[in-house]
């Protein structure tokens, strides 16, 4: 049986010991270094191939873009709609916990006051009393030649500050290419990038708009941005986690 069919219990319990089972000291370490951390396995390829296998399935999604026509790189992805299959559920209510508190040490760094409860369900209905009611999870197709432009997923006024990308596919075996991108702009300080090529089934958790970095003057905010690089090669899947809903 796979994940997409199993029960909720079995399926939550599932995920929550493989969030568990991440080194959280070493995610955070990166994403104070660079921006972006990578965590473990959090699916297994049988589950990685199941999600990338929903991506024709257009009952899944609420709506489809193609990236060229709107100038954002080249691909398509497309936003799941509800109900989730229950693999994209889990995951969120696993990583959520796990981010919040970083999230709310970043804030509290940048004087800024953190709105975001203890509970996802309780944020997200916040995001939908502002009137964010659209879904958020994307499953992205890339193919020879695609990438994506550097962006930020941000939807509107209520924001979650960390975010998650899972790839579905063997970097060296369905694709080459196709590295994850952050582009940090550093205060008083020239710009860096920062490609990661992430294994098969395994996340890179990384700063939504801007994270804190410390200056001569104390902390400041230091604007970020993410896309991919060309994939020279094959396919790419890949299932973006954000933590707060559309206007």
């Amino acid at each position: 049986m796979t994940l997409l069919a199993a029960t909720p219990k079995t399926a939550g319990a599932s995920f929550l010991a493989r969030a568990d089972a991440t080194d959280w000291d070493a995610v955070r370490a990166g994403l104070e270094e660079y921006g972006c951390g990578s965590t473990g396995p959090l699916l297994t390829p049988d589950e990685a191939r199941d999600i990338a296998a929903l991506y024709d399935d257009d009952s899944r999604f609420r709506s489809t873009v193609n990236m060229a026509r709107h100038r954002f790189g080249e691909g398509e992805y497309r936003y799941f709609a509800e109900p989730f299959p229950r693999v994209v559920t889990e995951l969120k209510r696993a990583l959520y916990p796990r981010l919040l508190p970083i999230a709310r040490d970043w804030w509290a760094r940048l004087g800024r006051q953190a709105p975001w409860p203890d509970s996802l369900e309780d944020w997200l209905a916040m995001c939908h009393a502002a009137g964010q009611v659209k879904s958020t999870p994307i499953l992205l197709k890339y193919g020879a030649g695609d990438w994506n432009a550097l962006h930020r997923d941000l939807y509107g006024d209520l924001v979650f500050p960390l975010q998650a990308v899972i790839n579905l596919s063997r970097p060296g075996a369905d694709h080459t290419g196709g590295e994850f991108i952050l582009y940090e702009q550093r205060p008083r300080a020239q710009s860096r990038a920062t490609a990661t090529l992430i294994a098969q089934g395994h996340g890179l958790v990384f700063a939504t708009r801007d994270r804190p970095v410390r200056t001569s003057r104390g902390w400041s905010a230091a604007p970020l941005r993410h896309g991919v690089s060309a994939v020279r090669s094959g396919q790419r899947f890949s299932l973006a986690l954000v933590f707060h809903d559309a206007a």
